[in-house]
């Protein structure tokens, strides 16, 4: 298969390490996520992952609990889904690196752009942890950033449906799924794909999204390839 792109970043959703339990990690999932990241390497590929929490925490659930606090909570969250995803792909023999946003010299390395640049010219996975290192940042702008720093080429938003739609179809089987969007048409239509401080980034720095459903881990290197396999986002 022809790659298009280069040097892409996969943004993972906590929910999806957890597999069916709902909760926490579901070791098969990893492992089977790990599988399809070699395959991408091995393709050519520079891989980077950012990898949400919400397996563990979904933010502020009482009113006592400051907003900073939460948010912290969530990176750490992303802490632990990144090193699963880190021991997954040493076991099947791909090197790689966690670089988190907040020191952690025992369990990471610190995050810096030079070195994750280094690491994904050398073939080696980079996994970026911790969000921005900042509260108040979802996981979704700390892929548009980390995707502007490092001069990705595409990022790919795996999701647990097929694209982007004009509203939920898990409640509205009428539901219309958008092949293509501008920038512009995600942020004017307020489409929940990712926030919009993430979307900004991307249009600021002419970065293409690909939405599309993990269910089927051929999707990844289809749209590595250039394919529409959910929906593209991109300038019009």
């Amino acid at each position: 298969m022809n790659i298009k792109y280069k040097r892409v970043i996969l943004k993972l959703s906590g929910e999806v390490l957890a597999g069916k339990k709902g909760f926490g990690i579901d070791d098969d999932v990893v492992a089977e996520i790990a599988s399809t990241i070699k395959e991408m390497k091995d393709s050519g590929l520079e891989v980077a992952l950012v990898i949400g929490a919400g397996n563990f925490w979904r933010g502020r659930n009482s009113k006592r609990m400051e907003r900073t606090t939460a948010d912290y909570m969530g990176m750490m969250g992303t802490v632990m889904n990144s090193l699963a995803m880190s021991d997954a792909l040493k076991f099947i023999g791909v090197e790689n690196h966690v670089l988190s946003a907040i020191t952690m010299t025992q369990l990471s390395e610190c995050y810096n752009r030079e070195k994750a640049v280094t690491y994904l010219s050398q073939g080696k996975v980079v996994i970026f942890s911790a969000g921005t290192g900042s509260p108040f940042f979802s996981t979704d702008t700390t892929a548009a950033l980390r995707a502007a720093e490092i001069d990705a080429d595409l990022v790919l938003l795996a999701k647990n449906v097929d694209g982007v739609y004009d509203s939920d179809p898990a409640k509205n089987p009428e539901a219309k799924k958008y092949e293509t969007l501008s920038y512009e048409e995600v942020l004017i239509n307020k489409l929940a794909v990712m926030d919009f401080t993430a979307i900004t980034l991307c249009m600021d720095n002419l970065i293409p999204i690909s939405v599309f459903d993990l269910n089927n881990p051929e999707n990844i290197m289809k749209a590595c390839s250039g394919l529409n396999v959910g929906t593209m986002i991109y300038k019009a």
